[in-house]
């Protein structure tokens, strides 16, 4: 590949937050865009892991946010914005609450999309009051806001991730005059700590495996490859689309 191609997936002198940045997919993000050439904002529950994580990269800084809090998203990104304009964020901070949906409580619920769903959106207006002409902002979906899954009841979490999906379709409208990209990925079942209780059950694994036509999990580096091509120059043309990373699952 010539340097002018490789130029086209560069960062250079931009400005990236990731939220859930403290480890699985986020971290991977994160770590990927700062080698694309950003400065890279790490945002997470757990500040001080966001903090220690940052302290590994070039340029980059670590904090603490609640995805749940509408207050706090929009101090932390008004601060972020007070330092200079945002020109990539990713919304990956998300959670999951695995019942049967005659089992799931209306505040387990609740919780689920106010981070997965309420919180992607709200950082999404947060980061587009400090972003100018082409910015690109990368929504973290899933497979499971695409499909009706079917291995186990995760109602909650499906719910929300469809929400991202249509919203990733809305934004994208609504924000092309502005000329800020929106777009998502929507991965498969991804070696990250986020789906350790579900590795706990060997059978549940094979047979996630099984569904798979490439017969193995995603790792989060290659969810990150796909983020990077959604947020660098590379896809210019690129606005509203959710990008599978699953292996072939859906195409079945």
């Amino acid at each position: 590949m010539t340097d002018r191609a490789l130029q086209r997936f560069r960062l250079d002198g931009r400005v990236a937050v990731v939220t859930g940045a403290a480890s699985g997919i986020g971290l991977a993000c994160a770590q990927l865009l700062s080698e694309a050439g950003a400065q890279v904002h790490l945002l997470d529950l757990d500040g001080a892991a966001a903090e220690r994580e940052a302290a590994s990269l070039a340029n980059a800084s670590g904090r603490a946010l609640d995805v749940g809090d509408a207050a706090a998203i929009d101090r932390v990104f008004d601060a972020i914005g007070k330092q200079g304009a945002i020109d990539v964020l990713v919304n990956s901070a998300g959670m999951a609450i695995r019942k049967p949906s005659l089992e799931v409580s209306v505040d387990d619920w609740q919780r689920v999309i106010d981070v997965n769903l309420t919180g992607t959106f709200l950082c999404a207006r947060a980061a587009a009051r400090h972003m100018k002409p082409g910015a690109s902002i990368v929504n973290i979906a899933s497979i499971m806001g695409l499909s009706g899954g079917g291995l186990y009841p995760n109602i909650s979490y499906q719910t929300s991730k469809g929400g991202v999906v249509n919203m990733t379709r809305a934004l994208a409208v609504e924000w092309a005059p502005l000329e800020i990209r929106v777009n998502a990925v929507g991965p498969t079942w991804t070696r990250t700590p986020f789906i350790g209780e579900l590795e706990s059950s060997p059978a549940l694994m094979d047979r996630i495996r099984s569904v798979t036509p490439l017969k193995r999990l995603a790792e989060a580096d290659e969810v990150a490859a796909a983020v990077l091509f959604l947020a660098s120059p590379a896809a210019s043309m690129i606005t509203g689309h959710t990008l599978p990373v699953d292996g072939g699952f859906l195409a079945q």
